[in-house]
C-alpha cells in the first residue's frame, strides 16, 4: 500500500497492519485473537470509515534487517504466515475484509491511516467486490506414471552400442515411450483445462496461479492447474456439486485436490484497481476440500 514504510533501527511505534475492513470486528473477538506472538494485542486504526486491524510490534524484531533475516529461515516465516492469517481472520469478523501483505509496516498510527486514506476509493471497491463471497482453491495434478521397470532401466544403461537389430530394438522403444508420455501429458492438460471451465461456470472470478513444484507439493506428478475461484456464497451449493460431479467422474489422467471456502486473499489485490479485473457472467442455476 502507498505509505507503506519499513521501520528502521529502533524507530519507536512500529505497527503491523494485518487487514482493512469496513465493520470493526467483535471487540472481545479482536482481544482474544492473536497476532505475532511477538506483539501486542490486536487493536483497530480508523480512517475516515474504514477500520485497519494493526498490532504493536518491537522493532527489534521487526526492522529491516531483522525482519528479512527472520523471514529467510523457512520456520521463522511459516510462523509469521500464520500469525498474519490469525490476524486477517480477526479482522474477518463481521464482514468482508482486503487482506494486507504480509509484514506490512508502518511507523505509527498517523502513516497507517493516512495510508488507508490514499487509497481509499480502491479498498471500498475490493469490500464491495468482496461481499458475500469466498475463495475456492483448485489444484490439478497428472495422474503419477509407474516407475520404468527395472530391466529397461538396465536396457538403457546396456544400449551404448546402439548398432545393430537390438540397438535400433531399443530405440524404437524409447522413442515410443516418449510419444505415451507425451500424449498422456497432452491428455492430462486437457482433462484439466475441462475442470476449469466446468468450475469457471459457477464462479464471478478466477484467477491462475503458478503451478507448485514437486518439491512443495510432495507428488512426483507434475501440478498442471493451480487456480483460485471466487465463488459467491448463494451460488455455493452450485460451486460444490460441481466439484462433486468432477470428482465422481472417471479422470484417469488428472488428480484434483480442492479446499475452502477462505478468505478471498486471491481477489484482495489491493494495488490492482478491482472494477478493471474480469469477471465471468453468472451461470444458470444447475444441479470438500486445504492442502
Amino acid at each position: 500500500m502507498s505509505g507503506t514504510t519499513t521501520a528502521g533501527p529502533g524507530a519507536p511505534g512500529i505497527v503491523c497492519a494485518f487487514a482493512v475492513t469496513r465493520t470493526p470486528p467483535d471487540a472481545a473477538a479482536l482481544a482474544a485473537a492473536r497476532g505475532h506472538e511477538e506483539g501486542g494485542p490486536l487493536r483497530l486504526v480508523r480512517a475516515g470509515g474504514l477500520c485497519l486491524v494493526v498490532q504493536d510490534v518491537p522493532a527489534t524484531l521487526f526492522d529491516q534487517e531483522a525482519l528479512t533475516e527472520r523471514l529467510n529461515r523457512p520456520g521463522d516465516l511459516e510462523r509469521c504466515a500464520r500469525a498474519h492469517h490469525r490476524g486477517v481472520e480477526a479482522a474477518a469478523g463481521r464482514g468482508p475484509v482486503v487482506p494486507l501483505p504480509m509484514a506490512t509496516l508502518y511507523r505509527g498510527d498517523p502513516t497507517a491511516a493516512q495510508a488507508v486514506t490514499d487509497r481509499r476509493e480502491a479498498l471500498e471497491a475490493l469490500l464491495d467486490r468482496l461481499r458475500d463471497r469466498t475463495e475456492w482453491a483448485v489444484k490439478v495434478h497428472a495422474a503419477e506414471a509407474p516407475p520404468e521397470p527395472a530391466a529397461e532401466a538396465g536396457a538403457q544403461a546396456g544400449a551404448g552400442a546402439g548398432a545393430g537389430a537390438g540397438g535400433r530394438a531399443y530405440l524404437s522403444r524409447v522413442s515410443a515411450r516418449r510419444r505415451d508420455r507425451q500424449g498422456a501429458h497432452d491428455r492430462a492438460l486437457a482433462e484439466a483445462e475441462a475442470v476449469d471451465a466446468e468450475l469457471r461456470r459457477y464462479a464471478v472470478a478466477a484467477t491462475r496461479h503458478r503451478p507448485q513444484s514437486e518439491r512443495l507439493t510432495g507428488h512426483r506428478a507434475p501440478q498442471l492447474l493451480n487456480v483460485a475461484y471466487l465463488v459467491e456464497d448463494a451460488r455455493r451449493a452450485a460451486f460444490t456439486g460441481a466439484l462433486a460431479r468432477i470428482a465422481a467422474a472417471r479422470r484417469p489422467a488428472v488428480r484434483i485436490d480442492a479446499s475452502g471456502p477462505w478468505i478471498p486473499y486471491s481477489f484482495a489485490r489491493w494495488d490492482e484497481d478491482p472494477r478493471s479485473g474480469p469477471e465471468a457472467p453468472a451461470a444458470p442455476d444447475r444441479e470438500e476440500v486445504r492442502s
